[in-house]
């Protein structure tokens, strides 16, 4: 009966209880590639800006200022009784003083501005706090139709 081995007696086996993490490390490396892969096909850079309709009623006379990359703006009546006006004044303190005397000559005139599309951002909103401190009410952004 020696030669017979039993659980109870002798040598006993010893269970593992180790986790196999092959297959983890796998499904692991299969996101990092998809994440990978489809991580430039956003573009978090992107900004998705509003569409602007036409306005219902636009005034009839407004004065219009035209701001330019060069630094040179213009800036005049227009509508249907003064026709189209227009002034070109040097730099934003030419600019700033043909405003406030035409603001005070018909301070019930809108100001519409229409900027370059390759002028800074910063000056535009430059011009719009200057006319809003005149007390100017009415503002607009000139779109393309």
């Amino acid at each position: 009966m020696a030669g017979n081995s039993t659980m109870r007696g002798g040598r006993s086996r010893k269970f593992k209880s180790e986790i196999n993490v092959v297959p983890y490390i796998d499904v692991m490396l299969v996101l990092l590639i998809i994440f990978m892969v489809a991580a430039p096909l956003t573009n978090p850079g992107v900004i998705n800006l509003p569409t602007a309709a036409k306005s219902a009623l636009p005034p009839t006379e407004y004065i219009q200022i035209s701001l330019k990359p060069d630094t040179s703006a213009t800036i005049g009546i227009n509508g249907q009784k003064s026709g189209n006006q227009a002034d070109k004044v040097g730099g934003r303190s030419a600019l700033l003083q043909k405003l406030r005397s035409m603001h005070e000559a018909n301070p019930e005139l809108p100001v519409m501005i229409s900027a370059d599309k390759d002028i800074k951002y910063d000056e535009v909103i430059q011009v719009i706090s200057e006319a809003k401190k005149l007390g100017i009410n009415r503002v607009g952004l000139a779109t393309k139709q």
